[in-house]
């Protein structure tokens, strides 16, 4: 079976992509981390991963049942450079809960008709009604990293969507809605692996887009695109939650952890909760320390 993009991925890995994390890819074995300053030299054990998550979904069946009883607003977004591990972490999460309660908006490039509207008016109609658990697939913040590092949008209409974006998750929460905003981040390295195994895998294939393939030539403008997002984005009201994601299964662990800790939800079990890892997730800070190892 072709490669798509005419095997684009593999070319760059070839040719352009940096001595070092060529050298990396072709070194590890499938378990090993690549990122240098990653906190662990290899992935989370299967059996320790299945206990933890398993623990988990039911606690997230206790959050959908007392979301629906008591009419509770939940909108967890969900951002991160692409082959990150988002979808893989909104399955998850989801697994196990009604898709009535908990469902996935995931918006495609506008229209010609919500191009001309206000920025964030078409995401309002996502939001959760009560008893609703929402998982944005991305959100509104592409307007902050992917339509700066292609050109989909102005200087001037980023300007504009930084200085509206506190206002408006501020509404949101003075709303009562329960706003959880996670960025998953993973190592140049790590997202080159991933995106290698999509090019070869037909079942995987669909997952690459021209944003991928062009996007790993712009490593450079993504991170500091991000790093303006975070810092002109994150408040008191609606803090960045940082998720180290190059081993996934500890990246999945602890954005479930995150959420339900958030809420103060009936029956909710600490010892089945777990502890945060301090390593993988936190404030933005961390972020910062993972940008300059990858």
């Amino acid at each position: 079976m072709a490669k798509p993009f005419d095997g684009a991925i593999s070319a760059f890995f070839e040719t352009e992509a940096p001595r070092k994390i060529r050298d990396a890819l072709r070194r590890a074995d499938k378990g090993d981390m690549l990122s240098e300053g990653y906190p662990y030299s290899e992935r989370m054990p299967r059996k320790a991963y299945e206990k933890e998550m398993a623990a988990l979904q039911i606690e997230l069946v206790k959050l959908q049942s007392w979301a629906r009883d008591s009419g509770a607003r939940i909108a967890v977004v969900f951002e991160g450079r692409d082959a990150a591990g988002k979808g893989g972490t909104i399955k998850r999460f989801r697994e196990n809960l009604n898709p009535r309660v908990a469902r996935v908006v995931a918006l495609g490039k506008p229209n010609d008709k919500e191009a001309s509207q206000w920025y964030f008016q078409r995401y309002i109609d996502h939001l959760p009604s009560g008893g609703e658990i929402v998982l944005f697939d991305r959100s509104w913040y592409n307007r902050g990293v992917v339509e700066k590092v292609f050109g989909f949008c102005t200087d001037d209409q980023r300007e504009h969507f930084f200085r509206q974006v506190p206002d408006f998750e501020n509404m949101l929460v003075d709303e009562g809605i329960t706003l959880v905003k996670l960025w998953l981040t993973v190592g140049r390295g790590e997202q080159l692996r991933r995106f290698l195994k999509r090019e070869s895998d037909p079942l995987k294939q669909w997952k690459l887009s021209w944003i991928d393939v062009e996007g790993l030539k712009r490593w450079d403008a993504y991170t500091a695109a991000i790093a303006e997002t975070l810092a002109r984005s994150h408040s008191a009201t609606a803090p960045w939650q940082i998720i180290r994601s190059d081993d996934k299964r500890r990246a999945r662990l602890n954005a479930i952890r995150l959420v339900l800790d958030q809420v103060d939800y009936a029956g909710k079990d600490s010892a089945a909760l777990g502890r945060i890892d301090p390593l993988i997730a936190g404030g933005p800070e961390l972020w910062h320390v993972h940008a300059e190892d990858v």
